[in-house]
């Protein structure tokens, strides 16, 4: 497979050297995970390498003991209240263990900053591919549709958990979700603001003054991952079934549209666009992939749903809180401890979601 970073990368192929400003403790680590992992082949030798993607969460591959692992650490420096939690994400995983949603199977949690410097966790390494263009140039034009519609089957299934038969009662509130994530994401944008964005201003006020007002009817209240995309999953090495759901950070128990128009913004973000392409610009058609009508259609038919007329509002939403989250990024960037290279970047892609989400509010932009 290629490791071209536009095409399907196999998951270990993703990995590189670590990045001084990352480097963790070894020796600590290692004695770690010699009390907490199986022995393995006995001799306690430790590899890693980092990933280098996601915005967020230093990841690395950890080769210890003759097996392969996946390590999520809280980054360094200063952080956004309630950001990076880790925790957050081990415990959903953990939840959602014996469900229909493919997740990675957890080996420990760790909230002891003496061993690496940060809160961390271990999980499986799990072999596969990671598609980070969803364009997916490296499948067969015949195949690519296939992608889109298994999907959204994890994300149907996520939506369909009882979340309180899980254990997640305390897990986020069930009212008013919407609400709540315009405030805080809002608030998260104006502590990590570098300058003025008429736009992100005037989409904030819409979004208030124009919420649905079945928000907090029981379908609309389940899990929400807050950051599904396709090349948030490993998807099968001979199969294109995803394997595992990854990058759980964000989970909460929020509203499921919301949580899909989030997957769906690739359509509107540039065919070229970097660092994550997306569709638009594209031929869908003869590039084999589904419109967004289409994709719509996969999820609503997938999670059981006859009424969507809500989406265009959820898409003017994921906009927003997609700007917000690039902002903080952007701002970590500046600070210098963002954990990618390319979270510089970034700036200039507020502005892009911030518009693209008013041009939802008034109706530029459509689902049908």
């Amino acid at each position: 497979m290629s490791n071209d970073a536009n095409l399907a990368i196999d998951t270990a192929d993703r990995a590189m050297d670590v990045r001084p400003e990352h480097a963790l403790d070894e020796g600590r680590l290692a004695a770690f995970l010699a009390e907490h992992l199986p022995a393995g082949d006995g001799s306690g030798r430790l590899s890693l390498a980092q990933f280098d993607a996601g915005q967020s969460n230093p990841t690395y591959l950890v080769t210890f003991g003759g097996h392969r692992y996946v390590l999520r650490k809280k980054p360094s420096g200063k952080l956004l209240p309630s950001a990076h939690a880790v925790d957050r994400e081990y415990r959903i995983m953990q939840a959602l263990a014996d469900t229909e949603v493919p997740v990675p199977s957890l080996r420990v949690l760790c909230d002891d900053d003496s061993i690496i410097g940060t809160m961390f966790y271990v999980m499986d390494f799990i072999e596969g591919r990671v598609f980070k263009d969803p364009a997916l140039p490296a499948l067969p034009t015949g195949d690519r549709g296939r992608v889109f519609e298994t999907a959204t089957a994890p994300l149907a299934s996520l939506h369909r958990v009882d979340w309180r038969a899980a254990g997640l009662e305390d897990y986020g509130k069930s009212q008013d979700y919407i609400a709540r994530q315009i405030h805080r994401w809002s608030g998260q944008y104006e502590a990590s603001k570098t300058e003025e964005i008429p736009a992100m201003d005037q989409l904030t006020r819409w979004l208030s003054d124009n919420m649905p007002s079945d928000v907090n009817h029981p379908r609309n209240v389940t899990i929400a991952h807050g950051d599904f995309r396709i090349d948030n999953m490993i998807y099968s090495p001979d199969s294109l079934d995803p394997i595992a759901v990854l990058d759980w950070e964000l989970s909460t128990i929020g509203h499921p549209l919301s949580d899909f128009a989030y997957c769906a913004m690739m359509y509107f973000i540039p065919a070229k666009a970097q660092p994550s392409p997306g569709l638009a610009g594209l031929n869908l058609t003869e590039h084999g992939l589904p419109s967004l009508s289409e994709f719509v259609a996969m999820y609503a038919d997938a999670a059981g749903r006859s009424d969507i007329s809500a989406m265009s509002y959820y898409m003017a939403f994921s906009k927003f809180r997609m700007a917000a989250i690039l902002q903080g990024v952007f701002k970590r960037s500046l600070d210098g401890n963002a954990s990618s290279r390319i979270a510089g970047q970034v700036g200039e892609f507020v502005k892009t979601f911030a518009k693209a989400g008013l041009m939802f509010s008034d109706g530029t932009f459509r689902v049908d």
